[in-house]
């Protein structure tokens, strides 16, 4: 099975403050807010939604296609995701700008307060999928956060072209409109989203939860430490828990690889449940890990955790989806 990603691609500033968020901002001052926090240290990272997914992918075993743009300093970064069985051929290299950057600090209680500049990324709507596809096979594109007319440029393309397309609008909902957003989801194999996302998803297009089911084939919603919420145009409805941390250390890319590990499994032919078990396992991989391409996978210890947490048959049929 051959999966597209088409998402942002960046560099990752990750910051730490040793503090809460919270207690700096005072409620009736908010139209004055000034706030800078000293930060304990910086990492710099390899990361946006489509090359944090696209990783993931190869990790697990898979070849996925990244669709996206970046800037003439790529080339490292290029190398990382081919030696992790990531086909680059779909990136297009800006003359002009920069590979996008995503700036996030994290508190003590993982809250964030982040910037992106998108650079490169603005390039991503003169991607077409048709012409991808005409060279690569593609059974399913996944439509990550990226530049907003390359969202709706490759939604349109797929709908086009009779490909099917996991619609997975996230950080981007606060820039869409109502018909964007609801143009994004229309006729998607799979909808993902955090809980939160769900909820502005909603507002924002004044659908209900049955208008939005009719026209996604399976909802995926995150909800943090709670585990995730399927549920099917028919209405079924899974529900799935957490694999428990050994340690909290920064949750940037968390719903990236909860995504890579779900399709990996839903689309080998597990059950939603399976998938979910192994998307919560690759999530908290991420969530133990700082930087959002840092994590590796190591198949006996990923069979433990998944059995401790799921039971014996969960562990043995999710693992034998894993790469040895």
């Amino acid at each position: 099975m051959t999966l597209a990603v088409s998402g942002s691609i960046a560099t990752d500033h990750l910051m730490r403050f040793s503090g809460r968020f919270a207690e700096q901002i005072v409620a009736d001052q908010l139209s004055n807010i000034s706030l800078s926090f000293l930060v304990d240290d910086l990492v710099i990272r390899k990361g946006g939604v489509g090359g944090n997914i696209a990783y993931a992918l190869g990790v697990l075993g898979g070849a996925p296609l990244l669709v996206g743009a970046v800037g003439p300093d790529f080339s490292e970064y290029r190398s990382w995701l081919e030696e992790h069985g990531v086909n680059c051929s779909g990136v297009s290299v800006s003359a002009t700008a920069h590979t996008a950057r995503f700036v996030c600090t994290t508190d003590e209680d993982m809250a964030q307060i982040a910037s992106f500049y998108p650079g490169a990324m603005s390039e991503a709507r003169d991607i077409s999928i048709e012409a991808l596809a005409a060279q690569h096979s593609m059974d399913l594109v996944l439509i990550g956060a990226n530049d907003p007319d390359a969202m709706t440029a490759h939604t349109a393309q797929c709908r086009a072209a009779g490909i099917p397309f996991a619609a997975d609008p996230s950080q981007q909902l606060a820039r869409l409109d109502a018909v964007q957003a609801t143009d994004l989801i229309d006729g998607a194999a799979y909808l993902f989203t955090n809980e939160y996302e769900w909820a502005l998803l909603k507002q924002k297009t004044g659908m209900s939860d049955a208008d939005i089911a009719a026209k996604v084939d399976l909802r995926v919603t995150t909800l943090g430490k709670r585990g995730v919420d399927i549920v099917a145009k028919g209405g079924e409805h899974t529900h799935i828990g957490v694999v428990p941390e050994t340690s909290k250390v920064d949750p940037t890319g968390v719903g990236d690889g909860f995504r890579a590990g779900f399709l990996t499994a839903h689309m080998a032919g597990a059950s939603i449940e399976r998938a979910a078990q192994l998307g919560s396992l690759v999530a908290v991989l991420v969530l133990e890990t700082t930087g959002t391409q840092e994590w590796d996978l190591n198949r006996d210890d990923a069979i433990k955790r998944l059995t401790a947490a799921y039971g014996a048959d969960a562990g043995e049929e999710i693992g034998a989806l894993l790469p040895a």
